[in-house]
């Protein structure tokens, strides 16, 4: 199946290290080599690369891995084809737009029988399942609430919606609209969250490391959330199934 891979930070913050480890995974370390994508929230706009290549094998990665942009929020996607064709269409992640701002969407997992009707404003473009999912998460959050409702609210009904989605397979994903961060699990996700007093973290991956504490002020908060983890030498926690979390400032909230 797919990786997921999610950032959110307190203060914009590059994926360049995480990004690079992760990749790897696309052809090198693990076979998920049936395109990719990545999306940077920056201010109110949104960067959106996606490629149905090999991440190893794509000059759009290289330029990721390479180029340091800067987010408070990063979903990225290495993909193991389980529904639709390797098509650009079917990469991941998904963006849609709702109350006036984007939303992107990543999944890891094959849902089952699970192709609920959806209204005129929420399509797939591709023939995913995971593409479907999201237009119908996107079309049940319209329908909870009148106009944008707070990360308290969402997450309430993110964590319903989940619910009745995961009985039809495995459902892990990550879903952002530039504020928070959501993640939920079935099977396998973790995370880790990095403050002060930062410390060198070393690639799973891949023979690189990087000391935080040259990059990053005292006041920066950031996490990351991974498939598996990213880095050997860091305490990563994993989800439990079932299990929904939300992220706002690069830490956990408690909802």
């Amino acid at each position: 199946m797919c990786q997921l891979l999610g950032m959110n930070c307190n203060t914009p913050t590059d994926i360049t290290f995480s990004f690079t480890g992760f990749a790897q995974r696309a052809g090198n370390t693990d076979h998920h080599s049936d395109g990719w994508g990545i999306a940077f929230f920056e201010e109110g706009g949104l960067r959106h690369l996606v490629d149905h290549r090999p991440a190893m094998q794509s000059p759009v990665a290289e330029m990721v891995r390479s180029y340091p942009i800067k987010s408070r929020n990063v979903i990225a996607h290495i993909r193991k084809a389980t529904q639709g064709e390797v098509l650009l269409q079917n990469c991941h992640p998904f963006v849609r737009e709702l109350w006036g701002r984007n939303w992107v969407f990543a999944h890891n997992g094959d849902l089952k029988d699970f192709r609920p009707p959806l209204h005129a404003h929420f399509r797939p473009i591709g023939n995913t399942d995971s593409e479907h999912v999201f237009c119908w998460i996107m079309q049940e959050l319209w329908k909870s609430h009148a106009s944008t409702p707070s990360v308290q609210e969402l997450t309430h009904t993110l964590r319903d919606l989940a619910r009745r989605i995961s009985p039809h397979g495995t459902f892990n994903f990550l879903l952002s609209n530039g504020d928070a961060l959501w993640a939920h699990a079935t099977t396998h996700l973790c995370y880790v969250e990095r403050a002060y007093p930062f410390a060198q973290a070393h690639l799973c991956d891949e023979d690189l490391s990087v000391d935080f504490a040259q990059e990053t002020s005292p006041s920066d908060r950031v996490a990351v959330i991974v498939t598996t983890p990213l880095t050997r030498n860091e305490q990563w926690t994993s989800f439990q199934s079932g299990e929904l979390m939300v992220f706002q400032d690069g830490i956990r909230l408690h909802i």
